[in-house]
């Protein structure tokens, strides 16, 4: 990489956890106010829209034909933090754009709000184990996307296929305070992971073939054991 390519990713890799940071704010934070004024179905509609421009990127574009598209304007080198880049500024624009969802689903409060939040905990530490176990540089698009880097058959993914769409699972639904807002955010977001999962492990088997078809054999479960 020379060393202009090099800052944009680098720029972009920034731009990915900032992203990351942000819905964590916006989730802990802006969407748990009460006194916020909210929609109804219209402000729904509204989101399902916002979150479908970013669902359209975020699995189209991640499509290999879209990739050698995007490889023919750009450096090889760039493929994924292009990827990287558009992502993190359309999900940064779903946050600021969200429309509030008015009223509560549940407010649990003392003890029965410890429960909620070792469900959180445990989401958080299966997306991070899951995580780990790749390179998070390339993740960000920092590191150049390599063509077919090892099937991933250990840590979580020996219990569900997806550990980080389960993680996310458990994180945005295992709050103590479910405000209208947030389970607007928690439900469309899992929508777009169980529409998108065929999608990706259909590519995941034209890669790995054979061997990612004897995975799917070993590890029946997709995000949810003895559900999905």
């Amino acid at each position: 990489m020379t060393r202009v390519e090099r800052t944009f990713a680098w720029a972009g890799g920034a731009l990915f956890a900032l992203s990351l940071a942000a819905c964590a704010y916006w989730y802990v934070a802006i969407w748990a106010d009460r006194s916020a004024p909210g929609g109804g179905w219209a402000a729904v509609a509204m989101d399902v829209a916002l979150f479908g421009i970013f669902a359209c990127h975020h699995s189209l574009l991640a499509r290999e034909r879209s990739k050698r598209w995007v490889a023919r304007m750009l450096p090889e080198g760039l493929v994924r933090s292009f990827y990287v880049w558009t992502a993190s500024v359309l999900f940064l624009a779903v946050l600021v754009c969200w429309q509030p969802v008015a009223g509560d689903l549940y407010d649990l409060q003392g003890w029965s709000a410890v429960l909620p939040a070792l469900v959180q905990v445990l989401g958080l530490w299966f997306v991070v184990r899951a995580v780990a176990t790749i390179d998070p540089l390339e993740l960000a698009g920092i590191a150049p996307e390599s063509v077919r880097g090892p099937l991933q058959v250990t840590g979580p993914y020996r219990w569900v296929r997806h550990p980080v769409y389960f993680g996310w699972v458990l994180i945005v639904f295992g709050t103590a305070h479910m405000t209208g807002t947030r389970g607007a955010f928690a439900v469309i977001s899992t929508m777009y992971i169980l529409v998108a999962i065929p999608w990706e492990e259909r590519a995941l088997l034209r890669v790995f073939g054979a061997e990612y078809a004897q995975y799917r054999h070993d590890v029946r479960w997709r995000i949810l054991p003895y559900v999905y």
